[in-house]
């Protein structure tokens, strides 16, 4: 499957930046020990496999789940090899005492990057998850980089989102919290972070959920209405590597917008992906159309389709990488741009938000609107709407 020519382009958008900075950048990594939160994960996994590629001093990668390191281990080993440093794995929650004893107890990392997030709007559909979500997004950011300070760390990297630009969603403004903490702790340690597109095909994902509908024999659904800027997996791993080794303190590094990299349509894309598939979409006109075509239909040429309109809550119907108060340098990369983002009222307020958040966890019981007051009480800008119907409602 040539991703690439799904997303209508032909090159990778930070290849140069790359090769220009390759003397630099092998230098610094094979000299360089990598602590990798997040590390199974769809982006994770290309930032291991970037930092690997380059022989590192060490590089630990830690994630919650074990057949991800499982999976992760096997690429590496059949697609790269084997290094002179040490590569290990860890099955553990970035929240446990376990995990806190890895850290101490094995000396100083010179990079702790950081790309564990409870990434999608799902994930705010109850009290539950998005007390979680917080908990992930915001609580562990600030527990992780007292950790790097705790064993020297020269430079804490976390990923963001392009969500975190005019948010919409909870998980957006979870995410503005977070680089208001990250703004914060930069006087305490080197920092820099990356604002995301969409990662084609990541886990979870929209486009993932075409791939997997084909491989199950089920019609394909998708908005028409909602745009979306996307990059390639691997994109998103050489995004981490370069903010993480070149990022400055408080920069935030995000793909430049270009004749070939723009806004695209859910259902555009799951267009081009039929196509390279060989197959033409069959429109349907709802969910049960599209289930019972799927019984009848010729699938070796046609692939029922339903587009439509979104009305979930926290959909926002196109993306963007910065607000308008913030200022993007576009000279020092070919393919990307970055912001500084600035010492403020809001990124000190962030150790109150989470005092605030902690006293509301340890109630042990809490609303959903308890949550979503705190989190606009502390992200004015947020523009939320709740529409009482969630993405788990529809096919």
């Amino acid at each position: 499957m040539n991703i690439l020519r799904i997303l209508n382009r032909s090159y990778d958008l930070f290849d140069r930046d790359v090769v220009s900075n390759q003397t630099e950048l092998e230098a610094e990594i094979q000299s360089s020990s990598f602590l990798i939160l997040g590390g199974g994960g769809s982006i994770g996994r290309e930032l291991s496999k970037q930092i690997f590629q380059r022989n590192p001093k060490r590089l630990f990668v830690v994630d919650l789940s074990e057949n991800s390191l499982v999976e992760l281990v096997r690429d590496i080993r059949s697609s790269i090899g084997y290094i002179d440093g040490d590569f290990k794995t860890f099955a553990l929650d970035i929240g446990s005492l376990e995990f806190e004893a890895l850290v101490i107890e094995n000396g100083s990392f010179d990079y702790i990057m950081n790309l564990t997030a409870l990434k999608h709007v799902r994930s705010e559909k109850d009290k539950y998850t998005l007390m979680r979500m917080l908990q992930n997004n915001i609580a562990f950011t600030q527990k992780t980089i007292d950790l790097a300070l705790k064993v020297g760390a020269k430079k804490y990297f976390s990923v963001s989102t392009d969500k975190a630009a005019n948010p919409v969603n909870l998980m957006g403004g979870s995410k503005r919290v977070m680089e208001n903490l990250l703004t914060y702790r930069g006087q305490d340690i080197k920092i820099s972070s990356a604002r995301f597109a969409n990662v084609a095909f990541s886990d979870g994902s929209l486009l993932q959920g075409f791939k997997n509908r084909v491989e199950k024999k089920q019609p394909i659904v998708a908005p028409n209405d909602v745009q979306r800027y996307f990059i390639t997996p691997e994109e998103s791993g050489k995004l981490c590597m370069l903010s993480t080794v070149f990022g400055k303190q408080n920069e935030v590094y995000f793909p430049k917008i270009s004749k070939q990299f723009g806004l695209t349509k859910f259902n555009d894309i799951a267009v081009r992906f039929l196509a390279e598939l060989g197959l033409k979409p069959l429109l349907c006109s709802s969910e049960d159309e599209a289930r019972n075509i799927m019984k009848s239909c010729d699938i070796s040429k046609y692939w029922p389709c339903y587009f439509t309109i979104s009305n979930t809550t926290g959909e926002k119907p196109y993306e963007e990488f910065h607000t308008h108060s913030e200022v993007p340098n576009y000279k020092i990369y070919s393919g990307i741009g970055v912001l500084n983002l600035k010492q403020s009222n809001e990124s000190s307020n962030a150790l109150s938000f989470l005092e605030d958040l902690e006293e509301l966890r340890s109630r042990t019981h809490w609303s959903k609107n308890d949550l979503i007051n705190l989190i606009t009480a502390y992200v004015p800008e947020l523009d939320y709407n709740d529409l009482d119907k969630n993405l788990d409602q529809r096919m």
